[in-house]
């Protein structure tokens, strides 16, 4: 019997009743009509990187998305099939002198989850290059478009997040400009390739970097390494208004947001005195990452449990010390 926990990053979920493979976006349309006229609660499964399973398993039918393709339909736009890896997409990009995504390397999952979450990183997201992207609306079961407008992108959020698990993604169409150099805006990232915020790099050297940036910080999968047994950035950076930012130390990173200023959660965490590597118990299965305090890790066996138990106890105590919620993150599939 399949479980979760070989399709998840975490490596943790459990058994499932039904598991599907579709390699054609008719066949994913077919297989979640199917499963919503029959009454079968059904779980769309990309590339598992951004997800709690429950231990307990899921009791119905698993759409694992395996479409594949990559089409220029114009010299600046891409059509992508929501199954493509996204880093490979980012390689190809790349490789093609198209530039918007460089900084996007290294970040695990398949294509259609991307707009989903507006995934981010390094002064890039979805919502800067997105034009449109074609899904299944499981409420009427037709297949529309959706413009970038219509998805209604925030901070790791969107339209879409906000109505799970009402779209399924089916293809993505990016605007990227053909130019083989970009404005760097990160400063971690102009810190690496040794230039100033505002300038220009090859996109080339961009893609290198933001992979080293993120090996460093256990962000590219590595079978290995338990470091990299994670969903990513666990927690988002919470955004508050200038007063409560003000209450922070100089030494609290602090970036500008549409809604006010967004602090840094790694330093919230380890402030709060759960510096990396953190376990709640020497012989604890799931830990804060070694190498960045917004990841939980699986050390080996840990349990979906064990995960949300030590997520809670982070989102505890940073509440306690600083008066901040942190929001999760990742998708927490419940049982």
């Amino acid at each position: 019997m399949t479980s979760l926990s070989e399709h998840t990053t975490l490596r943790v979920g459990g058994p499932v009743d039904e598991w599907i493979d579709v390699t054609t976006p008719q066949q994913l349309v077919d297989a979640v009509v199917d499963a919503d006229a029959h009454g079968v609660p059904v779980l769309v499964l990309a590339g598992g990187s951004n997800l709690v399973a429950p231990d307990e398993g899921f009791r119905g039918r698993v759409v694992h998305v395996a479409t594949r393709g990559i089409d220029h339909v114009e010299p600046e736009l891409l059509r992508i099939a929501a199954g493509e890896p996204w880093d490979g997409v980012v390689a190809h990009a790349v490789a093609h002198g198209r530039a918007g995504i460089e900084a996007l390397s290294g970040i695990p999952g398949l294509t259609g989850a991307t707009p989903i979450q507006n995934v981010g990183a390094y002064g890039q997201d979805m919502s800067q290059v997105l034009v449109s992207l074609t899904a299944l609306d499981r409420h009427s079961r037709e297949v529309v478009v959706l413009t970038a407008d219509q998805c209604a992108f925030a901070y790791r959020t969107s339209a879409l997040k906000a109505a799970m698990p009402r779209w399924v993604v089916l293809d993505v169409t990016l605007g990227l400009r053909e130019n083989t150099r970009n404005i760097v805006t990160y400063p971690e990232l102009a810190r690496s390739l040794k230039i100033e915020v505002g300038h220009e790099a090859p996109i080339a050297e961009i893609r290198d970097a933001v992979i080293t940036l993120r090996r460093r910080k256990g962000m590219v999968l590595d079978e290995s390494d338990h470091d990299t047994w994670s969903a990513g950035s666990f927690f988002t950076n919470p955004i508050v208004d200038a007063t409560t930012a003000e209450r922070f130390p100089a030494e609290c990173p602090r970036y500008p947001a549409t809604q006010g200023v967004k602090l840094s959660a790694a330093w919230l965490i380890e402030a709060a005195g759960m510096s990396r590597g953190f376990r709640l118990a020497p012989d604890a299965r799931a830990a804060i990452s070694s190498k960045h305090s917004l990841a939980l890790v699986n050390l080996g066996e840990a349990s979906a449990n064990d995960i949300l138990d030590l997520a809670a106890e982070v989102q505890r105590r940073v509440l306690k010390t600083h008066h901040i919620a942190l929001d999760v993150e990742p998708v927490v599939l419940s049982v």
